[in-house]
């Protein structure tokens, strides 16, 4: 299993964010290497709600499909992988002074042998770069 975790200041109130953060159609804006987001359901926010992701990593296209597990608007959402690539997310959101801190939590979980170790070597690289491009697109577009 890899866990990424990252911290990051950015200047809008916290309402803002998570609004931009909680749109499934911002998704593929800012999460690097998800080319689709998709609602299944009709709820398309809060707990419930159920997606299908793609996620372009290196050569490989990844998909899962994930559930809203947990969420309290404006606080923390947190995203459980149901079907496909086991990949959660949990994103929590803080008052600073000057705006919004936000702690993104990453964690995928690989198959075993062979076929597990080859997706790692491009997973641990990929997941670094991702958080540096999500970090700065959310910068880009609420900053």
């Amino acid at each position: 299993m890899g866990v990424v975790r990252h911290s990051s200041q950015i200047s809008v109130p916290r309402a803002a964010v998570f609004d931009y953060i909680n749109d499934y159609t911002n998704v593929p804006e800012y999460m690097f290497g998800v080319h689709k987001f998709a609602p299944q359901t009709d709820v398309t926010s809060g707990v419930g709600s159920v997606f299908d992701v793609e996620l372009k990593a290196g050569p490989k296209t990844l998909k899962s499909v994930v559930e809203t597990i947990e969420w309290v608007e404006h606080e923390f959402i947190v995203l459980k992988a149901i079907d496909g690539f086991q990949a959660n997310t949990t994103w929590r959101f803080h008052d600073t002074d000057g705006g919004t801190e936000v702690h993104a939590e990453f964690e995928y979980i690989l198959p075993g042998g062979l076929a597990g170790r080859a997706l790692g070597a491009i997973m641990e690289p990929f997941a670094a770069q991702a958080v540096r491009h999500t970090e700065k697109k959310l910068r880009d577009e609420l900053e």
